[in-house]
């Protein structure tokens, strides 16, 4: 069971998570908070697994509440937002957040958001995503799959990570255990020297890799 805690201004908002995740299978709302002050305080309490934070809140800004929780807690935290800003961006993947959401984003996704950032995984907003591979990536490096270090299946299941997709989706597009997906993951992280699906990504899009047929 994931415990979830909603810290957003918006009722109406968090009305909506608290229905979605009560209704789902696996998770729970351990509470919610419309403001930073009491969210800090509750989550300090309630130790949460996940809290979802919206980026602009009274009692001080979500970042800088996230940024507490962060510190001084074991909670896990997504940033889940209408400002698809820059600047927010990269504070909350600096503040140390596992994840970075627009609320735009469909149920299923946030689901799956929390699902992973509670597994121990980063997740972010393919459009956030892009803008952090124009942002970081170099302009142009030599293919670091032309020597034939990857199989065909191990080029597809990287561009499919690079194109957004969560473990599952991949699983379901190749037709493949979702225990076989994590297995390709982490042999591509060894086989490449990453860390993570984010850097795969970066690497994936520095090299060109999505102009190339499926």
């Amino acid at each position: 069971m994931i415990s979830v805690f909603l810290a957003d201004d918006d009722a109406a908002f968090r009305r909506v998570y608290r229905r979605l995740f009560d209704r789902t299978e696996g998770f729970r709302v351990a509470g919610e908070a419309a403001d930073g002050v009491d969210a800090v305080r509750l989550i300090r309490a309630l130790h949460p697994a996940v809290a979802l934070f919206d980026v602009q809140m009274p009692g001080g800004d979500g970042l800088t509440a996230a940024e507490k929780v962060i510190r001084e807690t074991h909670t896990r935290v997504i940033v889940l937002t209408t400002f698809d800003l820059d600047e927010y961006v990269y504070r909350a993947l600096s503040l140390g957040a596992s994840g970075f959401l627009l609320k735009n984003a469909a149920p299923a996704e946030v689901l799956q958001a929390v699902r992973a950032v509670h597994a121990g995984h980063a997740t972010l907003a393919p459009e956030v995503t892009a803008r952090l591979v124009r942002q970081f990536a170099p302009p142009a490096q030599p293919h670091p799959f032309a020597a034939g270090v990857l199989s065909a299946r191990e080029l597809q299941v990287v561009r499919l990570v690079a194109r957004g997709m969560s473990n599952q989706q991949i699983a379901d597009e190749l037709r493949l255990s979702l225990e076989t997906v994590r297995t390709y993951l982490r042999r591509l992280f060894a086989k490449l020297g990453v860390n993570d699906r984010t850097h795969l990504a970066v690497l994936a899009h520095t090299a060109g890799l999505l102009h190339e047929p499926r």
